[in-house]
């Protein structure tokens, strides 16, 4: 079966990665999620996978292969294609293409042969599936990887590009915090960055190799799923009740006033 795919080339640009430190029995994740080249922790919970989405960030999706031939990986945001936004199954989908024990770094849609716009974690009003009219599968990402059937012997290419850090999110007031609650997750389409790709044909396996899908929420909702411990609820009626009138020693002078 022959599959028309995405071959990603980025030219003199790498990545310096340093893998998480894993224990011997435990492989490196074929999937990551980047913010600010960090990958986000995962939680397990109900047979899946699950992240924390941060509102306003770009984030990027890293995909290792670590099979000794060359795979194609259809990958999803949102229930569609990353290279042409499309709803196909996996196995009619556009794929990107990595090298045997390659690892590589989408970090956005793919809008032309030469740019991509940023993955960006948003709510789903901003996102680019409503954008789109496609809102069934918000807050889902999915890499589905098959192996090449014939094997070739290609020098591999290196995909990856650096990762931008943003800026620490400002504090939020107590209704913002309200308001964030009712949000739920998706991905919105940012900025423009260089990213050239290429088009070849594989002859693929026809069952997949491995599937990976991770789920994504904002904190509140995460807390709402049990995922994550809720914050702790500081109420201004009880702190008044314990207060006293009088402490041993003298009135302090406060440094402004000194």
């Amino acid at each position: 079966m022959n599959h028309r795919v995405a071959r990603l080339m980025v030219a003199g640009l790498a990545l310096a990665y340093e893998a998480p430190r894993l224990t011997a029995s435990e492989p490196p994740p074929f999937v990551e999620i980047l913010v600010a080249g960090t990958p986000q922790s995962r939680y397990a919970h109900h047979g899946r996978w699950y992240i924390e989405a941060l509102k306003g960030r770009e984030y990027a999706i890293q995909l290792r292969n670590p099979f000794g031939v060359r795979v194609a990986v259809a990958l999803s945001v949102d229930g569609l294609n990353t290279i042409d936004a499309r709803q196909t199954s996996a196995t009619d989908a556009r794929k990107w293409v990595l090298d045997p024990y390659q690892t590589v770094t989408i970090s956005g849609w793919q809008t032309s042969r030469t740019e991509a716009r940023r993955f960006e974690f948003t709510t789903e009003e901003r996102s680019y599936g409503q954008a789109l009219g496609k809102t069934a599968n918000f807050g889902v990402i999915s890499a589905v990887f098959f192996k090449e059937r014939v094997p070739e012997v290609r020098t591999a290419d290196q995909g990856a590009r650096s990762q931008a850090r943003q800026p620490a999110a400002a504090p939020r007031s107590e209704s913002m915090a309200k308001r964030a609650a009712e949000d739920y997750a998706a991905t919105g389409m940012g900025r423009r960055t260089d990213h050239v790709v290429t088009q070849v044909r594989l002859n693929l396996e026809d069952v997949p190799a491995h599937t990976v899908n991770i789920r994504y929420e904002f904190r509140s909702q995460l807390v709402q799923l049990g995922i994550l411990p809720a914050a702790p609820v500081h109420d201004p009626l009880q702190r008044r009740e314990r207060a006293r009138g009088f402490e041993p020693g003298f009135a302090p002078v406060p440094p402004s006033l000194r």
